[in-house]
């Protein structure tokens, strides 16, 4: 594993750690958010435009899917 795969890690760690501790995805709103905020989006984008490794999209895909989890929805529907 180089460098910029283990900056890759930790960087994902931090965002899954953020969720797990505030039960949603980083914020534009909130400033101190703004770099875990931007690096999702980033990969979002990469994983998009099919530029990401697949084992990394697979890791975008599963931290998507947890943000996900703790959207609340409507009762009035």
């Amino acid at each position: 594993m180089n460098k910029t795969d283990l900056k890759w890690r930790e960087k994902y760690a931090a965002v899954w750690h953020f969720v797990t501790e505030h039960h949603r995805g980083p914020t534009r709103h909130h400033p101190e958010e703004g770099r875990l905020l931007n690096w999702l989006k980033y990969n979002r984008k990469c994983m998009n435009k099919q530029t990401l490794p697949p084992e990394r999209a697979e890791l975008i895909v599963k931290l998507r899917n947890y943000i996900n989890s703790f959207c609340r929805v409507n009762q009035y529907r």
